[in-house]
C-alpha cells in the first residue's frame, strides 16, 4: 500500500498508511462566511449568463475542483478550464485528457498567460453553446456572449480576464482571496465576463487534498501547517523532479530521504540557527515559496485515478 509522509513539530518525518493520513476538516474554517455569500450571488447570477467557465488548476485536476459548483451549474452550459499548463507536465496533462474524455466531460487545458491558448476558449464555450442549444437564436441577436468565472482561489481566473480584455480588469495576487466581489468586465465588443469571488468546497475530504490546495496556495496558510506543506512537497518531488530538485539547491549527493534532504536545503541556504541547528521552518517556507515560484520545472501534484478490476 502506498505511504505518505508527514512530521510533527521538530521530530520530522514519519510513515502512516493513506488510510491513516486522514484529514478532519471541521478542524478547519474552509467555507468562511464570504465564500457562502459568494456561492449565493453565483446561483443568482446563473439566469444573467450564456455559459459558465469553472477554473482549475492543471497540475491537481481534482483537488482544485469543488462538488458544489458541479451540483449548482449542472442545467447550465459549462466549461471546464484547466489552468497553468505552462506549470504542469504535458505527459501527465495527455493522461487527464484521455480520462476527462472517457467521463465525457467538456473542458480545455490553456496556460492563462498565453493570448492565444486563452482564446481558444471562446470558440470552446461558443460550441458547448450551441450543442446545448438546438434553438440559438437568442445567442444570434444579441450577439454577445456573457461568461461567468468560477472557481476555487488562486486558480488564475483573474489573470484569464485580463488575457481576454487585454488590460488589468481584475486583480491578480499571489495570495488566495483577492477577488472580493463580483465584477463584470467587457472584455471585447461581443463578450462580457462575470467574475467571482474564489470559493472553496465546504469540505475537504482528505489531507492529500488539502496538502496540494495548500501548495498551489489556494488555500491560507493560517490552515495548513507550513511544515506539512513543504514536507509533503519534498516527498513528491523527490519521486517526480528530482533533477530538479538537485539542480535548483545545488545538491550533489541528493538522496531520497525527505530528512536528509531538508537538512542539505538547510545548509545549502543558510538556515542554521544560533547552535548550529537547522532552522526547519525557514526551510519550509524556501520549499512552499520555490515551489510557487516555479522553481522545480513543470509539476503535476496528482495524476488521473486508476480503475482497478478484480
Amino acid at each position: 500500500m502506498a505511504k505518505i509522509i508527514t512530521t510533527k513539530k521538530n521530530n520530522i518525518s514519519t510513515e502512516i498508511t493513506a488510510e491513516e493520513y486522514s484529514y478532519n476538516s471541521a478542524n478547519a474554517n474552509w467555507f468562511p462566511g464570504h465564500m457562502l455569500k459568494a456561492m449565493n450571488k453565483i446561483k443568482e447570477n446563473l439566469k444573467r449568463v450564456d455559459v459558465v467557465l469553472e477554473i482549475r488548476d492543471a497540475r491537481s485536476p481534482l483537488a482544485t475542483s469543488n462538488i458544489s459548483f458541479t451540483d449548482t451549474i449542472k442545467e447550465k452550459p459549462s466549461l471546464i478550464v484547466f489552468n497553468k499548463t505552462n506549470l504542469a507536465k504535458a505527459e501527465v496533462i495527455s493522461l487527464w485528457e484521455e480520462w476527462l474524455n472517457k467521463k465525457d466531460e467538456n473542458f480545455i487545458f490553456i496556460n492563462g498567460l498565453d493570448k492565444n491558448s486563452v482564446t481558444k476558449i471562446i470558440q470552446r464555450s461558443k460550441d458547448i453553446l450551441n450543442k446545448y442549444k438546438k434553438d440559438n437564436d437568442n445567442l444570434n441577436k444579441k450577439n454577445r456572449l456573457k461568461m461567468m468565472i468560477i472557481g476555487l482561489p488562486n486558480t488564475g481566473k483573474s489573470t484569464i480576464i485580463n488575457t481576454l480584455s487585454n488590460r488589468n480588469a481584475s486583480k491578480v495576487a499571489d495570495k488566495p482571496g483577492q477577488t472580493q466581489k463580483e465584477l463584470w468586465v467587457k472584455a471585447s465588443n461581443d463578450l462580457d465576463i462575470l467574475d467571482t469571488p474564489g470559493v472553496l468546497a465546504p469540505t475537504i475530504s482528505n489531507k492529500n487534498q488539502a496538502l496540494q490546495l495548500s501548495a498551489l496556495n489556494a488555500i491560507s496558510e493560517r490552515i495548513m501547517d507550513a511544515e506539512d506543506t513543504a514536507c509533503f512537497l519534498v516527498e513528491h518531488l523527490l519521486m517526480n523532479n528530482a533533477e530538479k530538485v538537485k539542480e535548483h539547491f545545488k545538491i550533489e549527493n541528493l538522496t531520497n530521504n525527505l530528512v536528509e534532504t531538508l537538512n542539505q536545503i538547510a545548509k545549502v541556504r543558510g538556515c542554521i540557527l544560533n547552535k548550529n541547528e537547522f532552522d526547519y521552518e525557514r526551510v519550509y517556507q524556501v520549499v512552499i515559496n520555490d515551489f510557487r515560484k516555479g522553481c522545480f520545472g513543470p509539476v503535476s501534484l496528482e495524476r488521473p485515478p486508476v480503475v482497478t478490476t478484480t
